[in-house]
């Protein structure tokens, strides 16, 4: 089980709070611990208070606390090959507005949308049911296959989101420079270890 981090700071900032942390939807301050809100229609991460985080409508969802690692997850290196992400960091969400899964992948523009065949990931969700458990628009298949790792999460979209915004921010070059990749796999070993606390 691994809780959300000190990155949710940074995250919001990214995402246009400032530096003292306000509700996106009501204004109130509030503190560096606090909930998260999906904005379904435009997929925008929103930082909310207590009360609007329990009353806001239907047209939000609020993010799951924790992620999981899903070391049995079963996708060969030919499904990857296929999926055509172009480089080795994707998450997987079912989108209410796309009317189902999207596959992205952080770049220097930020999150990139790529085109995912259906017939492919369906066979990958029939050999790993847990992926058909996912929240939709908020939580994620997030997968690391940098440095020849292949690790897996079930991740809150806010964790997908934070990582986007590394890898935006550290981004060098043609190929993203050493600084970028040292940022993801930092994000990676907080991941893997637990230290992710929100707060």
């Amino acid at each position: 089980m691994i809780a959300r981090g000190n990155w949710v700071r940074k995250l919001c900032r990214f995402v246009g709070a400032e530096e003292r942390e306000h509700c996106d939807l009501c204004g109130a301050v509030i503190p560096a611990s606090h909930a998260h809100l999906i904005e379904v229609a435009r997929r925008r991460l929103l930082c909310a208070c207590a009360a609007c985080a329990e009353t806001a409508g239907a047209a939000y969802r609020r993010v799951p606390l924790e992620a999981h690692a899903l070391p049995g997850l079963d996708l060969s290196d030919a499904e990857w090959d296929a999926l055509g992400i172009p480089i080795g960091l994707a998450f997987f969400v079912h989108s209410t507005p796309d009317g189902g899964p999207v596959a992205l992948y952080p770049s220097p523009a930020g999150a990139m949308q790529s085109m995912l065949s259906l017939e492919g990931w369906n066979d990958i969700v029939a050999r790993n049911p847990v992926l058909a458990t996912l929240e939709p628009d908020v939580e994620a298949l997030l997968i690391n296959r940098t440095d020849g790792r292949r690790e897996y999460f079930r991740a809150p979209i806010d964790h997908c989101f934070a990582l986007t915004g590394l890898i935006r921010r550290h981004w060098q070059g043609l190929a993203g420079g050493s600084e970028v990749w040292q940022a993801a796999s930092h994000f990676f070993d907080a991941l893997r270890t637990g230290e992710m606390r929100h707060g």
